[in-house]
């Protein structure tokens, strides 16, 4: 902080971490990474043929950006709805809404994820997998890029 109590901007130029909700995430920005008091900003690689676990961010919002493949995303409730995004494409989930990406293409999907929450990972919650998309997806291997 200055001597004003203003706090300095901060570069984050290097680092990564798997999620435990699966993905290789970029650092970016985060309380951990930069100090941030209310938001973070990861970029996510997954890897085709691969999918994240089944979780949900406890009271916070999230926001996607698709850069480059597409992503199938499963969530509500028990999972029953789904929906493709491809690139150039947002997507919003309100907080606490329980989802799981899958990518079943040929290419890696990276996307910019952004959250109400500044912790990389405090606000994770994993849930199971239901047997109905287990039959489905759970062969795939969870993603790490």
């Amino acid at each position: 902080m200055s001597d004003l109590g203003i706090q300095e901007c901060a570069v984050v130029r290097s680092g990564g971490y798997e999620g435990v909700q699966g993905g290789s995430f970029g650092a970016g920005i985060s309380a951990q990474s930069a100090g941030a008091q209310g938001l973070c900003l990861h970029r996510l690689v997954m890897p085709a043929g691969s999918r994240g676990r089944p979780h949900l961010h406890e009271g916070h919002e999230s926001a996607i950006f698709v850069q480059s493949g597409e992503v199938e995303v499963w969530h509500g409730e028990d999972f029953a709805r789904h929906l493709v995004l491809r690139a150039g494409e947002y997507l919003y989930i309100p907080a606490d809404t329980p989802h799981m990406p899958v990518n079943t293409g040929t290419e890696d999907m990276v996307c910019l994820v952004a959250r109400t929450d500044p912790d990389e990972q405090e606000g994770v919650r994993l849930l199971p997998l239901p047997e109905r998309l287990a039959a489905l997806v759970g062969s795939l291997p969870v993603g790490a890029g």
